[in-house]
């Protein structure tokens, strides 16, 4: 066991390196297994970090804060994004987040830079549109935003549980474990946004909330990012249910393909009728994707053509 220190100048320093209620640091804690002492400076406002922990836990840790303050003076000093006129620029140039890989997130497409903007101005977003669009993962992006700038205290990730064609039988485990396989496109975006590791720190510390939908009853979520994932397999009833969830000072972005339902009754579709149910109310934001916004493997768009063509000429579909 070894210690080591970190000196913060000011106060806008520890706010960037601490993180609110000392979020980011108790991350980094449990990330690296060390323990990080704080003792400010009221005279300059600044701080005094004490890093106690194995000598190369210590060191990872030391190199970690460095880097975080690294990047609060690179960001801050970028002469093309000025603070005081980073919210005059357009979305498609700034970046939506920055994984903890140090990659950008920015919209590609003018349907992505729709969203991204109905995300920022609206509470409650809709995006429909084919697999691979974006919505899932642009959304999850959107989410951490909000969290890291304090716009929200929590994210809550649900989607209904309706099996794609395969009985998946019975699950052991708890809730969490249970739900686990279907918020798996999810998790997926969370892994790549934060990493593994971070993800299940935050879940644990239930600031990232994984919840089947039918859990949703009776909750009133204030405060969060909500993210209702393959609404295409909602009921009317389920959609007004999850829809009614929404507390102050919250956002839902509900994502969904409508060409694949699988529920028994297609036209039953929570997602399908929401576009008729909700177009007169002001506040609601709907962006439809198509088979050009897609970015994953180029066959994709190909796949998807295909079968399009494929379910037109067949009577039986």
């Amino acid at each position: 066991m070894i210690t080591k220190k970190f000196h913060l100048k000011n106060n806008e320093e520890a706010l960037a390196i601490l993180g609110a209620r000392d979020e980011q640091l108790k991350l980094l804690e449990r990330e690296l297994r060390v323990s990080v002492f704080v003792n400010h400076d009221p005279e300059t406002a600044g701080a005094t970090l004490t890093v106690k922990g194995s000598a190369s836990n210590a060191d990872k840790a030391l190199k970690r804060l460095k880097d975080l303050l690294d990047e609060f003076y690179s960001e801050k000093l970028q002469p093309s994004a000025p603070e005081e006129y980073e919210e005059l620029r357009p979305i498609s140039e700034r970046p939506v987040y920055k994984s903890i890989f140090g990659e950008a997130v920015y919209p590609r497409g003018e349907n992505q830079r729709k969203y991204l903007e109905a995300i920022a101005l609206s509470d409650l977003v809709v995006g429909i549109g084919p697999a691979g669009t974006g919505k899932t993962f642009l959304a999850a992006a959107a989410a951490l935003k909000a969290l890291k700038t304090n716009l929200v205290t929590r994210i809550v990730l649900t989607r209904p549980i309706v099996e794609a064609g395969e009985k998946l039988g019975f699950l052991p485990g708890d809730v969490s474990e249970k739900v686990h396989p279907y918020l798996k496109p999810l998790y997926d975006a969370f892994h790549t946004l934060l990493g593994p590791e971070s993800f299940r720190i935050l879940r644990e510390d239930e600031v990232i909330e994984t919840v089947p939908l039918a859990y949703m009853r009776g909750r009133t979520l204030e405060s969060s990012f909500i993210i209702l994932d393959e609404a295409q397999n909602t009921t009317p009833e389920q959609m007004k249910m999850f829809l009614t969830r929404m507390g102050r000072s919250s956002k839902v972005v509900v994502t969904g393909d409508i060409t694949q339902i699988d529920l028994g009754e297609k036209r039953r579709s929570g997602l399908v009728l929401i576009k008729d149910i909700l177009k007169q109310v002001k506040g609601v934001r709907i962006v439809q994707f198509s088979n050009h916004d897609i970015i994953r493997h180029s066959l994709v768009k190909e796949i998807l053509q295909a079968y399009e063509d494929w379910e037109r000429e067949d009577p039986g579909t």
